[in-house]
């Protein structure tokens, strides 16, 4: 049933209501457009009677909902995709012609001044002024926020009937008062789905930084990572005013601006509509026009805004309205004044909002090819890779839709080079083709942490998006709906967006390089998405690999290229190592030797041949070249012996050479993400029994090429150290019994010695930039407090030495700060609010990084229930890590609360649930946590664990939940008014809908926002589950 509010006593309707009223198009005189579900919501709640959908006129993009004001007929408009405010206009007089007044009600940033305190949750009229419509038309013209700001014109005035209106409503306000904050809290009181988003927030949430201050790039909250003393301090409002105050007039804009045009707030969506549309614009103001964003007051201010916006209409005959011109005869002719009035906006808003967007992609990856891709470019021998490019298998691949191009090769083919070829081919071709997608992967063995298939499909997605002039509506609705919980998408959203975003390319080209190199169950799930994507939208995919069974299965019966490095490709390589490698040894005579003998040998590897070059410059006389390159005819085993002489040669290195060059490959081979050259070097300077270390001893990084015998290289793009080549990794890893024995135990000490360092002695940092700086100058800090417990876990060091770190309350903290930043960001300003105590003790350390001896040794000591500043205790970090024995053993001293609340309103129950962890879900439950707590209200439930885990598709842990009693009945709703059933179908996850479906859950239980699951299951393109749900017995949607 449709909520009904009275506006004579905002009292909601709940009895049986009369079937709804169907009007004609042509009875409804008044618009009112929104860009924003939020906006859209808050319309609909402010409607007095609701009417019955119509047909309309096509081409229409908009929806809409139709209803009364007082005695206006509204028509309520809203885009389906992203689009700005003229273009919903456009369609909107198409289905309505008889629209005679529009109002753009929504949300928008104001700007304190001297003249206007504006607070958040006021509302902004564009009332005329100085002969304008009070509206500014603005931009950033690409620069950073903290230049200036650019100012481009005045909007026009709205039409008389509407001018006329807000003068007679703002007397009346004057006289009697206003009722817009009453009319608002009845809403959210009446119905309770809106009550956590449109609520009026604290007081304190309203935050003003001063002009200069901008908001780091990241998309954390303010009270997270913006520094509390670059506060504006403002005086509360005196009891005797308003909470809320309208400001009539035009915009305000910060500060030098603000004073210079005496302005309220800022507007975009009204740019390009005002000139030509007989439009008022109304804002709630939820923002302060700067980087600050804030998101907890757009669903009030959207609320007030339209609740103004009523009053309005109620002030207004409905003859006088009948009395305009119709908006339809107004556009007549105008086309063209409109299409460039649009153009402008879009450029204006795209050079406003191009940052904000980015931060937005690298929220949903913060991984980039690029720097790798253009690294490999740079290594690349003019003119090698041109077979494959001029090979029939390739241009019928690049020339038509639809096609798939395996390229498989034996370790050392140069596949990776190939591929980089074929990237850098695609983007010089289409560079100038917009409606062609490219997206491409590196798979690196080295980095499995970042290439799980939701990181790898975002990864993609996020390459699409950034090939658009816009940022993709479906990417913003994700950030919406899960960056402030801090969350991430499902695979199935990812999935969902990826399809939807591919349907604006002609055409589209994945290549993924290096598939043997990704997990299996990552890289089918990876093939199965690109295939599916192949079948509905012809996408084109070439992926290279080493030679296996199972990926040439998935790709029986396409084309197929086997990589195999060329004789001409070789003898580049060899020509430019013989150029760089001069030795007075090799003559002509030799070169052309080897020339002719090397590619025949290496059997199309150009690791092979780069191999026995490398032998061949370091043997002593022409002699010992002779007697190798006769073995070469017989054969030899590359690259295995090339790495066992390369092994034996530094074994051979004096002492001091030695022990770098194997010291170098330890932290090669057995570090938790791929090192910086910088990093390494301050690795390696650290000294056994030093308390600094010392620039002095830092190598320099080319004599670490030449010490490790040509086994390591130097990403010049990206400033990266790694071994040469896959197969050198799995060599080095295979006998690193033999080669380092101790290596996790090295890595683990010389961590908690860095971390041990004087330099860290003093307090915490108090800001971000404190912090920022810090890691400057200490680079191989952040690695060693994010990655010390890791190696430590996997290592034979004892107990003792980690506790003589963990008893060391100014390190740990120093320490913990630095974890915090790195891996829980939006936990950061929490540090700098509280920066005369540690972060975290060492118990949560040990904790987090599930040390079962240190636990038990600060347990002797420490309270087991110990808190830190985010109220996280030992067993919340090992409960979200997934250290069951840690879980167990905190667990068995009884002295723990096993649903202790942190500042997340998270339990530990509630973060082994979210990250899948079953096994501590029931160590958890057997403990004595609650499946569910009901919050203050006892209206809404606390963060769900259910809900987590039916989003993420974790159904072990649902099935455990559920054995323990979780509920699933139809009131059911967490504080953000979704159900267990609505985050199965976000997720995709269609055996957690039919488990959910099984139990009870109410299938056409709706969101906040009137979703319903099966609604939402086709927006996202769900059949399967949408089918499900109908064959289940949900209501269809109206059409």
């Amino acid at each position: 049933m449709p909520l009904i509010i009275s506006y004579a006593n905002n009292v909601q309707s709940t009895g049986a209501e009369p079937p709804l009223r169907k009007l004609e198009s042509n009875d409804y005189t008044v618009g009112w457009i929104c860009a924003l579900d939020v906006e859209y919501v808050a319309a609909q709640a402010l409607l007095d009677e609701v009417h019955e959908r119509l047909e309309y006129a096509r081409p229409d993009n908009n929806r809409y909902t139709l209803g009364r004001i007082g005695k206006h007929n509204v028509a309520i408009a809203i885009p389906r995709s992203f689009k700005y405010s003229g273009s919903v206009a456009e369609s909107m007089v198409l289905s309505f012609s008889n629209l005679r007044i529009a109002l753009l009600v929504g949300i928008g940033g104001g700007v304190p001044s001297k003249n206007h305190d504006i607070r958040l949750g006021d509302i902004v009229v564009g009332a005329p002024k100085d002969g304008h419509g009070g509206l500014i038309k603005y931009g950033f013209g690409g620069k950073p926020l903290n230049e200036r700001f650019q100012f481009s014109e005045f909007l026009d005035q709205p039409p008389l009937v509407l001018r006329r209106a807000l003068a007679g409503l703002r007397a009346q306000y004057e006289e009697e008062g206003h009722r817009i904050e009453e009319t608002a809290a009845n809403v959210v009181e009446n119905n309770k789905s809106l009550w956590q988003q449109y609520k009026r927030p604290d007081q304190l949430s309203d935050r003003l930084y001063q002009a200069s201050v901008i908001h780091p790039n990241t998309q954390e909250s303010c009270l997270l990572t913006c520094d509390p003393h670059a506060l504006i301090p403002r005086l509360p409002r005196d009891e005797a005013e308003d909470t809320l105050v309208i400001h009539h007039g035009n915009a305000l804009l910060r500060d030098k601006i603000a004073a210079e045009k005496d302005v309220l707030c800022f507007e975009t969506e009204a740019a390009g509509l005002m000139n030509n549309f007989p439009c008022l614009v109304i804002r709630g103001i939820c923002d302060y026009s700067d980087s600050h964003r804030n998101q907890e007051w757009r669903g009030y201010a959207a609320l007030v805004a339209a609740a103004y916006a009523k009053d309005l209409l109620y002030r207004i005959a409905t003859n006088k309205v009948e009395a305009e011109k119709r908006i339809r005869d107004i556009l007549s002719g105008m086309q063209e004044v409109v299409t460039k009035a649009e153009k402008d906006v879009y450029k204006l808003v795209h050079d406003q909002h191009s940052r904000e967007h980015q931060a937005i992609l690298d929220w949903l990856t913060p991984i980039d090819y690029s720097p790798q891709h253009h690294d490999f470019i740079g290594r690349r021998q003019e003119g090698t890779g041109q077979w494959l490019l001029k090979s029939p298998q390739f241009q019928t691949w690049r020339e038509n839709n639809g096609q798939a191009l395996f390229c498989p090769g034996a370790p050392g083919a140069g596949k990776t080079i190939i591929a980089a070829i074929v990237i850098s081919h695609l983007l010089a071709k289409f560079q100038h083709e917009p409606h062609i997608g490219i997206a491409y992967i590196y798979c690196n063995f080295q980095r499995q942490n970042d290439q799980t298939v939701e990181k790898l499909l975002a990864n993609l997605l996020k390459q699409l998006a950034q090939r658009q002039s816009s940022l993709p509506k479906t990417i913003h609705d994700l950030y919406e709906e899960y960056e402030k919980s801090g969350t991430l998408p499902s695979l199935h959203q990812i999935t969902a967006a990826l399809h939807s975003i591919t349907a604006a390319y002609e055409r589209i080209f994945f290549i993924i390089d290096a598939l043997d190199e990704c997990q299996d169950l990552a890289r089918t799930k990876l093939l199965d998405e690109l295939f599916n994507l192949q079948t509905t939208t012809g996408a084109n995919i070439l992926a290279t690999s080493r030679i296996n069974d199972d990926i040439k299965r998935r790709f029986d019966g396409c084309a197929t290229v086997e990589i195999s490095a060329a004789n001409e490709d070789v003898i580049a390589c060899l020509n430019e190592t013989l150029l760089l490698r001069r030795s007075s040894i090799i003559n002509d005579d030799y070169q052309k030797k080897i020339r002719d003998v090397l590619p025949k040998a290496a059997g199309g590897s150009f690791v092979s041949a780069i191999s026995y070059m490398y032998t061949i410059m370091n043997q002593p006389t022409r002699e010992k070249i002779e007697e190798f390159l006769q073995k070469l005819g017989k054969g030899m085993e590359v690259p295995q012996e090339f790495y066992e002489q390369a092994m034996e040669r530094i074994e051979g290195q004096p002492n001091a050479i030695r022990s770098l060059a194997k010291r170098t490959l330890t932290w090669i081979t057995h570090a938790k993400r791929p090192l910086s050259i910088t990093e390494i070097r301050h690795a390696l300077a650290v000294r056994e029994h030093g308390t600094e270390y010392d620039s002095d001893d830092m190598p320099d990084a080319k004599a670490l090429e030449s010490v490790c015998a040509e086994l390591v290289t130097i990403d010049e793009e990206s400033g990266i150290i790694r071994l040469v080549h896959h197969s050198a990794q799995e060599f080095l890893q295979q006998s690193q019994e033999k080669w380092f024995p101790e290596g996790e135990s090295y890595i683990t000490k010389i961590c908690l010695k860095y971390l041990l360092f004087n330099t860290f002695d003093g307090a915490l940092c108090r800001t971000a930039k404190e912090l920022e700086d810090r890691l400057k100058f200490d680079p191989f800090y952040g690695y060693a407090a994010c990655n010390w417990g890791h190696h430590a876990r996997e290592s034979a060091i004892t107990s003792q030495e980690i506790m003589h770190f963990l008893e060391n309350t100014v390190k740990v903290g120093a320490s913990s700060q630095v974890l915090i930043a790195e891996r829980h960001k939006y936990l950061l300003l929490q540090v700098f609010n509280n920066r005369h105590r540690s972060p975290m003790t060492g118990l949560h350390l040990a904790a987090y990084f599930g040390l079962e001896g240190a636990v038990n040794n600060l347990l002797q000591w420490d309270s087991p229930d110990l808190k830190d500043i985010y109220y996280r205790t030992p067993l919340s970090w090992a409960a979200e890590n997934g250290h069951a024995h840690v879980v167990e053993q905190l667990i068995a001293t009884g002295q723990v609360e096993v649903d202790s609340v942190d500042i997340l309103n998270r339990r530990p129950l509630v973060w082994a649930a979210k990250e899948g962890h079953a096994e501590i879900v029931q160590l958890l439950l057997d403990g004595g946590a609650k499946t569910e707590i009901r919050n203050e209200h006892q209206q809404y439930y606390e963060i769900s664990p259910l809900l987590f885990a039916a989003e993420q598709g974790h159904i072990a842990v649902i099935e455990r939940l559920f054995e323990a009693g979780a509920g699933i009945s139809p009131e059911f709703q967490d504080l953000t008014g979704r159900t267990p059933l609505i985050g199965a179908v976000r997720g995709g996850h269609k055996a957690v809908v039919e488990l959910l479906l099984d139990s009870g859950a109410d299938i056409d239980a709706k969101s906040r926002v009137g979703d319903s699951p099966l609604s939402i299951a086709m927006g996202l393109g769900y059949d399967d589950i949408a089918q499900l749900l109908l064959d289940r017995g949900a209501e269809p949607e109206p059409p």
